[in-house]
């Protein structure tokens, strides 16, 4: 192919490499050069265009990028029509994307005028989605690269496997102090997991960490028609010897692989038992996040085979994410069961539902009710205390008159909760290991009540969230690590960080407590007289 400046009469058959614009006259790079692009080009005083022509032996860059895309495209795929050198590939069904990675190589390997890039190996997609392109680099190459290409592409074609797999098992084991809900949110985060792939969940047993009580469910499950079972442990899978991998032996089964170097998802277990894949999910399988159970459990959902070799090559790309409940080099967690606590307290609100008075200066036991806040959390273990104003900011400093608390102003307290949370978590000074976030309308909450979040707060254990628990329901005030500060400060609008307690569930630490100081907060005249005929404890 021939490249460079040519005068518009030696440009005729050539391609304008770069877009020209004269006056009025517009060409587009690409353009094929003929008679009235040269009277054109004339016209407007154009004297040199620097254009690309093939020579015998070349092929164009659309016709070299559509014979690879062809050439490539296996069972599930279907390549578009090349347009300036590229050729599309999309999946003309759901399903896993099949790659040949050496394929891919040989194809790239060919010439740096040949171009071929797809999704990673083994991704779930969905029907039309673009899994593939195929680009030319110029304006064409020698036939002889498409051939090579070509020949390259067809020794290991892409495709994508489908779903084949639709009924699902799912046998959960039980000890003491698992809670049923948990049990619950497992079936409907793996619904969800199994949604996207047409499969469905057509049995669900509850038995318990018991090798005979697995193993006879996961019979019942078989003789249901089940073509895949999952097992959730009620304890993660400690050896070959455990509960779950002996319970598919007992009825015959093979455990044919434990343990896999992707995380979160290492405590994962292959196995097969009655003719049909068993799997031990890890515990980060609760949650919706994409774990190592995701990589394999969407492989089998498309009736592929994973061997352990596929297990153990999954190492490059297999950190997933940084683990919240595990040290992290920037943020040393010291192993002293001292901790250094900030409190903050939430002082910023309008009381828009008390229906006028700021219920912060509200007094009860002859205390204004942010006071009595300020005054808890200065008696517990918290080792500095934050007040976030923002409404009659005035007042409300004038009610902590004489306490040793820093004030910090809050000017868009009228936005919503979430500014005051970022106010606050950006005033806790450098040295604390974390926060307890207090709401100035909730004066039941005590310094006692204050110290045991902080004593449960134990990072080096991955309890790095700490909440008070009354009858299944989390009240006030949560303790956050500085692990999930940034995320603290990410927050918007008027709602609270309860989401983020449900995302990082691992990394909670449930405090028990009775009656309703973890509950009771003072948002109308009706709640005040509630608060006012409850025993408030003094500061010791």
């Amino acid at each position: 192919m021939k490249f460079g400046p040519v005068t518009p009469d030696e440009a005729i058959g050539g391609i304008t490499v770069h877009a020209i614009r004269m006056g009025s006259m517009v060409l587009k790079k690409g353009t094929v050069i003929g008679a009235a692009e040269v009277a054109a080009l004339k016209q407007a005083g154009v004297n040199e265009v620097v254009v690309a022509c093939l020579e015998n032996g070349d092929v164009s860059e659309d016709e070299a990028a559509g014979s690879i895309a062809q050439a490539v495209a296996g069972d599930g795929v279907s390549a578009e029509h090349a347009f300036t050198g590229r050729s599309n590939l999309f999946a003309a069904h759901a399903g896993i994307l099949v790659v040949d990675r050496n394929a891919v190589d040989r194809i790239n390997r060919v010439d740096e005028a040949i171009t071929f890039a797809t999704l990673a190996a083994f991704k779930p997609v969905v029907a039309g989605e673009m899994i593939a392109t195929v680009k030319i680099i110029p304006f064409g190459v020698e036939a002889t690269l498409r051939d090579a290409a070509v020949e390259a592409a067809k020794t290991g074609r892409m495709r994508v496997a489908p779903f084949t797999i639709r009924k699902v098992g799912i046998v959960s084991t039980m000890l003491p102090g698992l809670a049923p809900k948990v049990i619950d949110k497992t079936l409907k985060v793996t619904a969800e997991r199994l949604a996207p792939a047409g499969a469905t969940i057509v049995g669900e047993r509850r038995v318990a960490h018991d090798k005979n009580a697995l193993a006879l469910a996961i019979e019942e499950l078989s003789a249901l028609g089940a073509e895949l079972i999952l097992v959730f442990g009620a304890s993660a899978i400690a050896d070959r010897r455990d509960v779950i991998p002996a319970a598919i032996e007992q009825i015959g089964g093979k455990v044919e692989h434990f343990g896999m170097p992707v995380d979160p998802g290492n405590l994962m277990l292959l196995g097969r038992a009655k003719g049909i894949p068993v799997l031990g999910a890890p515990g980060c399988a609760r949650s919706p996040k994409e774990n190592g159970f995701d990589w394999i459990l969407m492989r089998m959902l498309a009736g592929l085979e994973v061997t352990r070799a596929d297990v153990t090559g999954m190492g490059v790309g297999g950190l997933l994410m940084e683990i919240v409940t595990r040290p992290q080099p920037r943020v040393p967690i010291e192993t002293s069961e001292a901790r250094n606590v900030a409190a903050v307290i939430l002082a910023a609100g309008r009381s828009t539902r008390m229906g006028g008075p700021n219920k912060l200066l509200a007094e009860l036991n002859g205390k204004p009710l942010v006071r009595i806040v300020a005054e808890q959390a200065l008696s517990s273990k918290a080792s500095f205390v934050i007040v976030v104003t923002g409404h009659q900011a005035p007042e409300v400093t004038a009610a902590l008159k004489g306490l040793d608390v820093t004030l910090v102003s809050n000017p868009q307290f009228a936005d919503g909760l979430a500014k005051s949370v970022k106010a606050g978590i950006a005033a806790v000074p450098a040295s604390a290991d974390g926060a307890v976030v207090c709401l100035g309308d909730m004066p039941l909450i005590d310094a006692h009540l204050i110290d045991r979040l902080i004593d449960a707060f134990a990072p080096d254990r991955g309890s790095l969230i700490t909440v008070p628990v009354a009858g299944g329901r989390r009240g006030n005030p949560v303790l956050w690590s500085r692990r999930f500060f940034p995320e603290l400060m990410a927050l918007d609008g008027d709602i609270g960080a309860r989401h983020l307690i449900a995302q990082h569930a691992e990394a909670v630490a449930e405090v028990k407590v009775e009656g309703k100081s973890a509950f009771l907060d003072i948002d109308t005249p009706e709640m005040l007289a509630d608060a006012r005929r409850a025993k408030v404890r003094s500061p010791s």
